[in-house]
């Protein structure tokens, strides 16, 4: 029971609260019983005169703390008692009792009884106790003699060693629970020491209470004088029940602990499947034979022991396994893009020490333009990394192959879902053109990305989503939107997984809220505010795996210009919108803003020809050509052989103008075949670099 903690010995003070139930037992000895009040939530504990009494107490020797009681039971009824408590409070009962001794001020020892009933608050936290104590010497009388001490002795060794290696699922878990100062308490020793076998030497974990390292013994050899050496050997418990017998023995070792006052011990080796995986050594200040009781409960709860070494052995050995697929499955090294800052970190979750699916990924593409990848596979196994692995490499295959965003997406849903495998993914892939700053967004599931400026402000940006990969392959909803947005020079585009802002008993606006705070106050420089956010979730206990993303637009506008590019399928409005933002923005980027109006109209005319007269979708592409004159180049490509014919519309024709508006406003046009296509293409002539305004979203602003 953490400080709640020390022992909780006879709890507090009061009156015995009115709906207490009526037990018979409560009618014996009422001129010695006393109340208590517990109050857990501060660990103040107040007891009445008679509680008080019953402790060999004042009221100005008492501190108003368990801590004022721990002098007065012997370490075997305190760790009982609390152990009576702590599975109370635990399993939402509403009372509990115990029978225990306190030492009176000359040695002797006389039993006591309490009983608490536990207050909750709405929400079912114990936040008091009140009870009564009183005394159980007449009720039990003498017959509870040393067989019965002993039974409650062992009972208290064997719930408390098993609640707690319950729990353990590391063996630095297991390492820490003897560790902790109360572990001697639990057990009933005076000190203790575990070691475990590690390349053929035993290595010394854990001491105590306290640090009681001998020098030498931190690292010994199997073949050594050692008890614990000894117990590994042999495989059998070792039990020394005098100072001689120490001495004798063990003489090396016994001259380096005869000062701690300990007169016997027993060394017990944990064995599972038939070897030896360490051995604990309990030792005791008291001389003491050990009856047979008692050695069958420790060789018991060595047994126990080795159990859970080996399981949390079992489990390091996964864990690393598991740990290594994903650190290979993910980029070695991050490549070098000309017009961009890139930093990723990736950091494991710390709450069971799970490894999970995400990832991240650059990829360099042609025409100035880069990829960039960030995804959450379900799960926290071995197989969650595989899949992780799988796709990003798929994703990475058809994002090189030239494919448009969105069909990246598509393609990769397709690919999970033939995997046969449980597991869906969440991802997010922008593809960023860094001569214009134009970024196309896909989100399949996932989180949105932030946007932070230049001034540090900081900002959400609302992606148009679809299903996470897999789950739209298996539904049949492949079609992805894309969303279509510009960043200026020194602005930084963050994708993330959902470990970055999840958070157990808050919402996800809340949690993008607080990272959108950490990112406006981080530092301006990359990988300094990568790590400020892995250092705030280090601050917290994390329950599932990180991976973050920065990417930063570097410099002004090149002239050179890059290459986008958009598929525009039949009756998708979507597509076409954001085939029109693309070409504005990307226009207006090169400088050709005073034939912005000119190149956006005709490029549209273009492809609602390939809509209205083929079957199939309609691929625009658009690109700055550097020479004598720098030109844009707008190519729109369809299925259908058929070439184009300009025709004279009559007075009232309403077709038949498409093709002579391309032909005013284009410096020149043309039409090639494609194989089983063709390309209807056009050029115009564009100054220099001009600076004005530009388009986010498709709403202009001021620049």
């Amino acid at each position: 029971m953490v400080d709640r903690g020390a022992t909780p010995a006879s709890a507090p003070a009061g009156s015995v609260p009115d709906d207490w139930p009526a037990r018979p037992e409560l009618t014996l000895a009422l001129n010695r019983m006393g109340g208590f009040d517990w109050d857990l939530d501060t660990g103040v504990l107040h007891m009445d005169a008679s509680a008080l009494e019953l402790f060999d107490l004042s009221p100005e020797e008492f501190n108003g703390r368990l801590s004022g009681l721990a002098d007065k039971l012997p370490r075997a009824d305190a760790a009982d008692l609390d152990a009576q408590v702590t599975r109370a409070l635990k399993e939402g009962r509403e009372t509990y009792s115990a029978y225990y001794r306190i030492r009176a001020p000359d040695g002797s020892l006389h039993w006591t009884y309490t009983q608490g009933r536990i207050r909750r608050d709405g929400e079912g936290h114990p936040h008091r106790i009140i009870g009564i104590v009183r005394d159980a010497a007449e009720e039990l009388g003498h017959s509870i003699g040393r067989r019965d001490e002993n039974r409650l002795s062992h009972t208290t060794i064997v719930e408390t060693l098993t609640a707690a290696l319950a729990h353990a699922r590391t063996v630095q878990d297991v390492v820490d629970f003897f560790r902790d100062d109360r572990a001697v308490q639990h057990l009933g020793s005076d000190l203790l020491v575990l070691g475990i076998v590690e390349t053929g030497r035993i290595h010394m974990v854990a001491e105590g209470p306290g640090e009681h390292y001998i020098p030498g013994t931190r690292w010994t050899r199997i073949d050594d004088n050692f008890p614990m050496s000894e117990v590994i050997r042999t495989m059998a418990p070792r039990f020394i029940e005098s100072r001689d017998e120490f001495a004798r023995s063990y003489p090396w070792l016994w001259e380096r602990i005869k000062d701690t006052g300990i007169s016997s011990a027993a060394y017990l080796p944990l064995i599972a499947q038939a070897r030896p995986v360490g051995a604990i050594g309990l030792l005791y200040r008291e001389t003491r034979g050990f009856t047979q009781q008692e050695r069958n409960l420790l060789i018991a709860l060595s047994s126990s022991l080795s159990q859970s070494i080996a399981r949390a052995m079992l489990y390091d050995q996964e864990h690393d396994l598991a740990e290594g697929l994903q650190q290979s499955m993910l980029p070695r090294r991050i490549p070098e893009v000309p017009g961009a800052q890139i930093a990723v970190r990736y950091r494991s979750a710390r709450m069971g020490r799970d490894i999970g699916g995400d990832w991240y990924d650059v990829i360099p593409l042609p025409g100035g333009r880069v990829g960039a990848v960030i995804g959450d596979v379900q799960g926290h196994d071995t197989q969650a990394a595989a899949v992780m692995g799988q796709l990003r490499i798929v994703l990475r295959a058809y994002a090189t192959e030239g494919h448009a965003p969105a069909t990246v997406m598509a393609r990769a849903s397709s690919f999970l879902h033939e995997l046969d495998t449980d597991r869906f993914a969440t991802c997010a892939y922008a593809e960023a053109d860094l001569s214009t700053g134009v970024v196309q967004l896909v989100r399949a599931g996932h989180i949105d990305p932030l946007l932070r400026h230049t001034d540090g402000t900081c900002r959400r940006l609302p992606v148009s989503g679809g299903l996470p990969l897999g789950l739209s392959a298996e539904f049949g909803r492949l079609d992805y939107p894309v969303t279509t947005v510009e960043i200026d020079p020194g602005e930084t585009l963050l994708m993330f997984t959902d470990g970055l802002v999840e958070q157990p008993g808050s919402d996800l606006d809340e949690g993008m809220q607080r990272l959108s705070a950490i990112v406006r106050d981080g530092p301006y420089e990359l990988h300094q505010l990568a790590d400020r956010l892995c250092d705030v979730i280090g601050e917290r206990v994390g329950e599932d795996d990180m991976a973050v993303l920065l990417l930063r637009r570097q410099g002004a506008a090149t002239q050179g210009g890059g290459r986008l590019q958009q598929h525009i399928a039949p009756a998708d409005p979507e597509a076409l919108s954001a085939a029109r933002h693309m070409i504005r923005a990307a226009v207006r980027a090169w400088g050709a803003r005073e034939r912005s109006d000119e190149i956006e109209l005709v490029a549209d005319e273009l492809v609602t020809n390939a809509l209205l007269h083929t079957d199939g979708a309609a691929v625009v592409t658009i690109r700055i050509i550097t020479g004598p004159e720098r030109r844009v180049r707008v190519d729109v490509e369809d299925k259908s052989s058929t070439l184009p014919r300009r025709r004279e519309p009559g007075e009232s024709g309403v077709s038949g103008r498409g093709l002579l508006l391309v032909d005013r406003l284009a410096d020149v046009w043309g039409v090639e075949s494609r194989g089983s296509g063709k390309c209807v293409w056009c050029e115009f002539v564009v100054p220099g670099r001009h600076e004005g305004t530009r388009t986010v979203s498709g709403a202009p602003e001021s620049g």
